[in-house]
């Protein structure tokens, strides 16, 4: 009788542990549980811990509640400004109810990415090529709101969504490095005028100030030379002012005769005349006189020889 007794309890015990076993269920802190009793939804949400549910006749789904991070796979598309490119994003969400993430959507995870995918799409065609090359914030939060209606009805709370990449094409890169590269030239010509503006100015104060005193462009000269020389040259380079060559040039053409006047000296009884002078006494000689004038026999050729003699 006592054996049957030990048997039983043992039984009885065994029977326990495997009850408890089948029954007893670990939440971690991260994770939420849902438990379904014969089908139906349990009005609480199992916490973190230690519970026990009916074997065989209830049913429970771990949520985890951990922000996850979800790459979206790169999309094509066409900007507003009719440029093909490629866009990819990461979305980084996190269930808050996890009741309603096992209720309401099959599969969140995927629902999530293709919605994502969808509202990439169309956030690229309603945007133009420098929004998405500079104004990402923007662009980032427009693509936040279009995620985060639909998933709250899911349990699921989208907590920040950035745009990664944005490939152009080859085409696309070569005219933006040649739009680059000429705004930077006309930066740098817009510079370099004004910057020649400046210095014509401070310039023209100089040449005011050396104006009024002569002996202050002398010194400048001075130390022209001597900066020059510091650099031990083996030449140096004296400025010298053009305007004392033009008066050497002209004081030498003043001195040199004329060549009518080169082959024969010239007779300081007669009172000199003027070109001007000859020229308008040409012009008063009788038209007759210049017509009737016969030419001498040194200008005809031929007569100034002598006809060769006839032997006898």
């Amino acid at each position: 009788m006592l054996d049957e007794l030990v048997m039983a309890g043992a039984a009885v015990l065994s029977a326990g542990a495997l009850y408890t076993m089948a029954a007893a269920r670990v939440v971690r802190q991260y994770e939420r549980g849902v438990v379904f009793r014969l089908g139906r939804l349990r009005g609480n949400v199992r916490g973190p811990g230690f519970t026990m549910i009916i074997p065989g006749v209830d049913r429970m789904h771990k949520v985890n509640m951990q922000i996850v991070t979800l790459p979206v796979p790169a999309q094509d598309g066409i900007t507003r400004d009719n440029v093909t490119v490629r866009v990819d994003a990461v979305i980084y969400f996190k269930v808050v109810d996890a009741a309603e993430a096992v209720v309401r959507v099959e599969d969140y995870r995927f629902a999530v990415s293709q919605m994502a995918q969808t509202s990439l799409r169309s956030i690229i065609g309603k945007s133009e090529l420098d929004d998405l090359l500079s104004n990402r914030e923007k662009l980032n939060q427009g693509l936040e709101l279009m995620l985060d209606s639909p998933a709250v009805g899911w349990g699921v709370s989208i907590d920040r969504v950035e745009i990664k990449d944005v490939s152009l094409p080859e085409t696309m890169k070569r005219s933006m490095a040649r739009q680059a590269e000429a705004d930077r030239e006309r930066r740098a010509r817009v510079i370099n005028a004004d910057a020649e503006l400046q210095a014509s100015k401070k310039l023209s104060e100089a040449a005011g100030v050396m104006s009024e005193q002569p002996a202050a462009l002398q010194l400048r000269l001075l130390q022209t030379v001597v900066a020059v020389a510091a650099e031990k040259n083996s030449t140096l380079v004296l400025p010298f002012p053009v305007e004392l060559l033009r008066f050497l040039e002209r004081a030498a053409q003043q001195r040199e005769p004329s060549p009518s006047q080169q082959g024969r000296p010239r007779d300081e009884t007669q009172p000199r005349t003027r070109p001007a002078e000859r020229e308008h006494e040409v012009q008063r000689e009788p038209q007759a006189q210049r017509e009737t004038r016969l030419p001498l026999a040194d200008e005809v050729p031929g007569l100034s020889e002598r006809p060769p003699a006839v032997a006898g």
